[in-house]
C-alpha cells in the first residue's frame, strides 16, 4: 500500500513559503506518497503580509493533490479509522508545541496529531518560534524525549535581534523524515 503522510501548516506565517517549498520537494521526492495536508484554523482564515490565506490553502491542496484538513472533526479520525504512516507538522509555532506536550487537542493539528500519536507512528516538527529558547524550552525538552517525537534540526533566526528564536532549517526535513521513518533523532537538533 502507499505511504500516507499528514503535512500540516502552523501560523507562523513568515515560514510558511518555505514550508511549502519543503513539501514540494518532498512530494517531487516521493511521488508514490499520498499526502494529507493539514492546515491549522489560523493559516486557512488570516491573511497576512506574507500571503493571503485561500492561497496559501489552495497551494497546498493543489501540491497534495487532494483537500486540506482544517478541522478538528476532519481531523480526528487520522489516528486508528484512516491511520498515518508517518505526520509532519511543518511549520510548528511554539503555541502548538506547547499544546502537543500539554495535550490540549483545540486545533486540526493538535487534533491530527493527537490521533496519530495514539498509534505510535513518527511525527516530525519543524519548530519556528520566537520563544523557542524562554517560555518553550520545557515544551521542546519534554516532546523531544517523548516516544515518536522527532524534531527537524534547528538555529536561531537572528540571535542578537530575536535571542530566544529558533527555526528549524526545512532542508534537512527530507533527513528527519527518513531517520524518523528508522526510528532515529536526526542529530545534531540544535545547529
Amino acid at each position: 500500500r502507499r505511504m500516507k503522510v499528514g503535512y500540516a501548516l502552523c501560523g507562523s506565517f513568515c515560514t510558511i513559503g518555505k514550508s511549502l517549498e519543503a513539501l514540494m520537494h518532498l512530494k517531487e521526492k516521493n511521488p508514490e506518497w499520498e499526502i494529507v495536508p493539514i492546515i491549522s484554523e489560523h493559516v486557512a482564515t488570516i491573511d497576512t503580509r506574507f500571503g493571503n490565506a485561500k492561497d496559501t490553502v489552495s497551494r497546498a491542496e493543489k501540491l497534495c493533490g487532494r483537500d486540506a484538513v482544517k478541522s478538528i472533526v476532519d481531523a480526528e479520525p487520522l489516528g486508528p479509522s484512516e491511520p498515518l504512516d508517518l505526520m509532519i507538522i511543518c511549520p510548528c509555532t511554539g503555541n502548538t508545541l506547547a499544546k502537543l506536550a500539554l495535550g490540549i487537542t483545540d486545533t486540526s493539528v493538535t487534533m491530527a496529531a493527537k490521533a496519530h500519536l495514539r498509534c505510535d507512528r513518527p511525527l516530525v516538527i519543524a519548530l519556528a518560534t520566537n520563544d523557542a529558547m524562554s517560555a518553550n524550552f520545557r515544551n521542546i525538552a519534554a516532546l523531544i524525549s517523548k516516544k515518536c517525537v522527532y524534531f527537524v534540526p534547528m538555529r536561531q533566526d537572528d540571535p542578537v535581534r530575536k535571542p530566544h528564536s529558533l527555526v528549524a532549517d526545512f532542508s534537512l526535513l527530507e533527513t528527519t523524515v527518513k531517520d524518523a521513518l528508522n526510528g532515529k533523532q536526526t542529530r545534531q537538533v540544535f545547529l
